[in-house]
């Protein structure tokens, strides 16, 4: 072989050699972090960034200062932090709010939606109505979540079994389960009475001066899902198949079980907003809990969780 002949081999296997070894540098990630604190800042806020964290949290943060700077400045005109605003609307009727958008910002992060929440809500809060009159009302609570949880699991399977799209199924089985609400309670309220215990009323609906138990609750779950969905694996499966299903498959991501999961979780928020709600009204009257829906994914929409999946965060949610 003369030397002109070998000369092009020799440099493919130069640039051969070259692409090999930029390949190993990156994938040492460890190699790649930032060492500095202003680059370990720096590579915070970018992560931050990318799934709508930063600009939410600013904003809401803002929308706070501003609020309480006008209370301090006319608390009589703008009552922002008085006891029956902090007591009632706040941590009454946010915290339930709060729980079911992350419940559908979760599931939307997964890329599915499920439009049947207010059916959901009406049926797991009649069924503990009516088990905390004849029974405890620690199986009256597990009750109600595990059939929203069996709600959320049904339309799940049908969504990733039959590949219908998540807003039909949903939407459909929404109309299937306020007929069966029909069907177990008729048309009159059900009522909370021998049930309604000052221990039940003081752990899922009890005033505390400042606060009601619906925000501890809140508190709570929100601690929670932070951690399930942004420091554990399965809130990065949930993100990779919300956001490219191939690529997530590609990994070895099983998109259908992740998808499932999702449904799951969001069934239980559903029926602790359920139980909390049946517990501060004292009766649940049938139909009337669709104006949820629509709500809970609005919050979560609002709180920058993306329509197509693959982005949102729970303090968004919240």
């Amino acid at each position: 072989m003369t030397e002109e002949n070998s000369l092009p081999a020799q440099g493919a296997t130069v640039a051969t050699l070259d692409m090999e070894e930029r390949g190993a540098t990156r994938r040492r990630l460890a190699d790649s972090r930032p060492t500095t604190r202003l680059g370990r800042w720096k590579e915070t806020i970018y992560y931050l960034r990318g799934r709508g964290a930063l600009e939410i949290g600013a904003i809401y943060m803002a929308i706070i200062v501003a609020f309480v700077t006008m209370h301090l400045r006319n608390s009589r005109g703008f009552p922002f932090l008085n006891p029956s605003n902090t007591s009632g609307t706040l941590s009454q009727n946010i915290p339930v709010l709060a729980i079911l958008a992350i419940g559908a910002g979760i599931l939307m992060i997964a890329g599915e939606f499920d439009l049947s929440i207010g059916a959901s809500i009406g049926f797991s809060a009649i069924i503990f109505i009516r088990t905390a009159e004849n029974h405890s009302w620690l199986l009256a609570f597990l009750l109600a979540v595990g059939c929203s949880i069996g709600i959320a699991l049904l339309n799940g399977a049908i969504v990733v079994v039959t590949r219908i799209p998540s807003f039909i199924a949903t939407l459909g089985m929404s109309f299937f389960w306020i007929g069966a609400t029909s069907l177990l309670n008729g048309n009159t309220p059900a009522r909370m009475e021998k049930g309604k215990t000052k221990f039940v009323v003081n752990l899922f609906a009890g005033d505390h001066g400042r606060f009601r138990s619906q925000l501890i609750w809140m508190l709570v779950i929100a601690v929670i899902m932070w951690f399930v969905l942004h420091r554990r694996k399965w809130g990065n499966h949930a993100y990779a198949v919300g956001g490219n299903v191939a690529a997530a498959t590609a990994v070895s991501i099983r998109p259908k079980l992740v998808k499932l999961q999702a449904f799951a979780l969001f069934g239980a928020l559903t029926g602790v907003a359920a139980v909390l709600l049946a517990v501060r009204a004292g009766n649940m009257q049938p139909n009337t809990t669709g104006e949820y829906t629509l709500l809970a994914i609005a919050a979560a929409v609002i709180g920058g969780c993306s329509l197509t999946g693959g982005r949102g965060t729970v303090i968004g949610m919240i």
